[in-house]
Protein backbone atom coordinates (compact mmCIF):
# COMPACT_ATOMS: atom_id res chain seq x y z
CA UNK A 1 0.00 0.00 0.00
CA UNK A 2 1.53 3.62 -1.15
CA UNK A 3 1.37 6.07 1.95
CA UNK A 4 2.29 9.64 2.07
CA UNK A 5 2.72 11.34 5.79
CA UNK A 6 4.45 13.94 7.71
CA UNK A 7 5.16 15.47 11.21
CA UNK A 8 3.04 17.80 13.77
CA UNK A 9 4.46 20.69 11.86
CA UNK A 10 5.00 19.71 8.52
CA UNK A 11 8.42 20.29 7.47
CA UNK A 12 9.25 16.25 7.57
CA UNK A 13 7.05 15.22 4.59
CA UNK A 14 7.59 11.09 3.28
CA UNK A 15 6.23 8.70 0.99
CA UNK A 16 6.23 4.92 1.59
CA UNK A 17 5.14 1.78 0.69
CA UNK A 18 4.25 -0.75 3.26
CA UNK A 19 3.06 -3.81 4.19
CA UNK A 20 -0.72 -3.35 6.09
CA UNK A 21 0.06 -5.93 7.78
CA UNK A 22 3.01 -5.03 9.66
CA UNK A 23 1.37 -2.92 11.61
CA UNK A 24 1.90 -3.60 15.89
CA UNK A 25 1.64 -2.14 19.04
CA UNK A 26 4.41 -1.83 21.19
CA UNK A 27 3.52 -1.81 25.35
CA UNK A 28 7.02 -1.52 26.25
CA UNK A 29 7.79 0.89 29.20
CA UNK A 30 10.03 2.65 26.85
CA UNK A 31 7.73 2.96 23.85
CA UNK A 32 5.09 4.46 26.54
CA UNK A 33 8.02 6.84 27.85
CA UNK A 34 8.53 8.01 24.02
CA UNK A 35 5.13 8.57 23.14
CA UNK A 36 3.74 9.90 26.52
CA UNK A 37 0.78 7.22 25.55
CA UNK A 38 0.07 3.61 26.86
CA UNK A 39 1.28 2.38 24.01
CA UNK A 40 3.07 2.88 19.77
CA UNK A 41 1.84 2.07 17.00
CA UNK A 42 4.11 1.64 14.01
CA UNK A 43 4.24 0.13 10.64
CA UNK A 44 7.48 -2.16 10.14
CA UNK A 45 8.99 -0.85 6.74
CA UNK A 46 12.42 -1.14 4.91
CA UNK A 47 14.39 1.90 4.34
CA UNK A 48 14.38 1.51 1.03
CA UNK A 49 10.40 1.40 0.86
CA UNK A 50 10.85 4.85 2.75
CA UNK A 51 11.42 8.73 0.81
CA UNK A 52 11.76 11.12 3.33
CA UNK A 53 10.82 14.38 0.63
CA UNK A 54 10.96 17.13 2.70
CA UNK A 55 12.94 17.94 6.11
CA UNK A 56 15.86 17.50 8.27
CA UNK A 57 15.82 14.75 10.69
CA UNK A 58 17.93 14.22 13.85
CA UNK A 59 18.84 10.97 15.63
CA UNK A 60 19.77 9.54 19.14
CA UNK A 61 20.59 6.06 19.79
CA UNK A 62 19.48 4.25 22.81
CA UNK A 63 19.78 0.71 24.02
CA UNK A 64 15.84 -0.77 23.88
CA UNK A 65 14.86 -3.10 26.35
CA UNK A 66 15.13 -5.96 23.90
CA UNK A 67 18.98 -5.68 24.48
CA UNK A 68 18.99 -4.14 20.95
CA UNK A 69 20.34 -0.89 20.23
CA UNK A 70 18.15 1.84 18.56
CA UNK A 71 18.07 4.99 16.46
CA UNK A 72 15.21 7.18 17.28
CA UNK A 73 14.64 9.76 14.42
CA UNK A 74 12.90 13.17 15.13
CA UNK A 75 12.15 16.14 13.24
CA UNK A 76 14.72 18.85 14.05
CA UNK A 77 11.93 21.53 13.91
CA UNK A 78 8.96 20.46 15.87
CA UNK A 79 10.51 17.06 17.57
CA UNK A 80 8.23 14.80 16.47
CA UNK A 81 8.93 11.00 16.54
CA UNK A 82 9.22 9.86 12.83
CA UNK A 83 10.99 6.46 12.66
CA UNK A 84 13.26 4.18 15.00
CA UNK A 85 15.92 1.70 13.11
CA UNK A 86 18.47 -1.05 14.20
CA UNK A 87 21.98 -0.57 13.70
CA UNK A 88 24.17 -3.12 11.46
CA UNK A 89 22.28 -5.67 9.62
CA UNK A 90 19.16 -4.43 10.90
CA UNK A 91 20.00 -0.70 9.89
CA UNK A 92 17.58 -1.14 7.00
CA UNK A 93 14.82 -2.41 9.46
CA UNK A 94 12.59 1.06 10.25
CA UNK A 95 9.21 1.45 12.61
CA UNK A 96 7.87 4.32 10.94
CA UNK A 97 5.53 6.05 13.26
CA UNK A 98 1.93 4.99 12.67
CA UNK A 99 0.20 8.50 13.93
CA UNK A 100 2.09 10.15 11.17
CA UNK A 101 0.62 8.47 8.20
CA UNK A 102 -2.14 10.06 5.86
CA UNK A 103 -4.09 7.04 5.69
CA UNK A 104 -3.63 5.85 9.00
CA UNK A 105 -7.45 4.89 9.21
CA UNK A 106 -6.74 2.24 6.69
CA UNK A 107 -4.12 1.05 8.99
CA UNK A 108 -5.52 -1.11 12.00
CA UNK A 109 -3.14 -3.05 14.15
CA UNK A 110 -2.77 -6.68 13.32
CA UNK A 111 0.15 -7.89 16.60
CA UNK A 112 0.99 -6.70 20.07
CA UNK A 113 3.94 -6.84 21.44
CA UNK A 114 5.60 -6.11 25.14
CA UNK A 115 1.92 -7.33 26.37
CA UNK A 116 3.25 -7.83 30.19
CA UNK A 117 4.03 -4.30 30.12
CA UNK A 118 0.95 -3.10 29.24
CA UNK A 119 -0.92 -0.80 30.93
CA UNK A 120 -3.72 -2.70 33.04
CA UNK A 121 -6.64 -0.70 32.04
CA UNK A 122 -5.88 -0.80 28.34
CA UNK A 123 -8.63 -3.48 27.22
CA UNK A 124 -10.89 -1.15 29.18
CA UNK A 125 -10.55 2.06 26.79
CA UNK A 126 -13.54 0.77 24.32
CA UNK A 127 -16.20 0.67 27.10
CA UNK A 128 -15.14 4.21 28.16
CA UNK A 129 -17.62 7.47 27.92
CA UNK A 130 -16.61 9.18 24.36
CA UNK A 131 -17.31 12.53 22.29
CA UNK A 132 -17.09 12.36 18.69
CA UNK A 133 -15.43 15.90 19.13
CA UNK A 134 -14.75 17.95 21.89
Amino acid sequence: MDVTGGCFCGNVRFSASIDPEAVVVCHCNQCQRLSGSPYRVSVLVAQEDVQISSGVLREYWKMAESGAKRAQAFCETCGGPVFSRGEGEAAGDWALRWGLIDQRAELPPKRQIWCEEAAPWVNELAMLPGAARE
